[in-house]
Parts: C-alpha cells; structure tokens; sequence
C-alpha cells in the first residue's frame, strides 16, 4: 500500500507527505486506542492514513478530511475497501466547526485548521484521555519562507495552553503530542 501511495504521490509531485518517523508512531497511537474514533485532518495522498488504519483495530474508526480532491483520490484508490475509513472532500475550518465536543480518540492535524487555526475548538473535540498529536514543527529546507512564523506561533500558542499535558519531540520532522486534562 504505501509503495503504491508514494509513487503516485510522486507522479502527483505532492511534497508534503509526512514522514516514515510520524507514520510509525501514528501507528503506536492508533493501537492504544482500541475501538476508537479517530480525525485525521489533512489526508494528503494518504500516508499518514494508511499509518493509522494499520495500527487501529477492527472495531476503531478514522476520519479523514482533505480540500484538495486530486491528493485525496490517491487514498481514495489505495483504501476503498476499507471500511472503517471515511475520506472527507470538505475544508477543514468547516469541518471542525460542524463535530460535536468529545468526539475523538485521537486527532492528528496534519493541515492549517487544526493547528494554525482553530486549535481550541479542535481540542475541545478530543474525548477524555483523546490524543493531539501535530507533526512538521521542525525548521523544514523546503518550506516558504512565511511558514516558519506560522509554526512558531503554534508553538507559542500551546506552550500558553494550561489545561494539557504536553510533550515535543524533536524528532522526524518536529512532533508535538498533547493530552488535555479532565
């Protein structure tokens, strides 16, 4: 699956995969989660998609929301069998604005709505002992040059956070993972 993923991600020229590091421990996660509900926001070509489902367990179930329907159809091939996955087209500001708190195990927010913005309301959507996990946090060669003063802020932004446990890792490309407290 994932080779198939990568080369049509590459004849795709989409770069903004996330790591084989992040796709592993997305996959550790998962499996903590048995019969979970899990929001992936930002599908991608579907790598950190295909990380996730390989960790969940039969009975879990993964939301994956993409604006770009081009990517997205890379996952959409690689997983149409699959049925505990359900590929959202949509924005994903819209989207988090429409879910109900408490609806998710664990959220991995792999795009602009649920990291750089709508953090809080994204983290109100975590169920208790719920799993926050954001990757790309790191300094990365390829990125514009407004992007690093974006990530900072998102730094910034959940070091203020007081309700959470927290922990970075500089590691991959630069992970943070989050839990808030009950």
């Amino acid at each position: 699956m994932i080779n198939y993923i990568s080369n049509r991600t590459k004849e795709l020229g989409f770069d903004m995969a996330s790591r084989p590091q992040t796709g592993a421990l997305l996959r550790v996660l998962a499996a903590s989660k048995p019969k979970g509900t899990f929001l992936e926001i930002g599908t991608g070509t579907g790598f950190g998609t295909a990380w996730l489902l390989e960790g969940m367990d039969a009975d879990s179930k993964l939301i994956s929301v993409e604006s770009d329907a081009k990517v997205q159809s890379v996952a959409k091939e690689a997983f149409q069998r699959d049925t505990r996955l359900e590929l959202v087209y949509e924005n994903g500001a819209k989207f988090l604005k429409k879910q109900a708190p408490n609806s998710f195990d664990m959220i991995f927010a792999d795009a602009f709505p649920g990291k750089y913005e709508l953090l809080k309301e994204t983290l109100e959507l975590l169920k208790p002992g719920g799993l926050y996990v954001v990757d790309d946090m790191l300094p990365q060669i390829d990125w514009p040059a407004d992007h690093y003063p974006l990530a900072k802020g998102v730094l910034e932004n959940l070091k203020k956070l007081n309700n959470v446990t927290s922990v970075g890792l500089h590691w991959s490309s630069g992970l943070i993972l989050l839990v808030p407290k009950t």
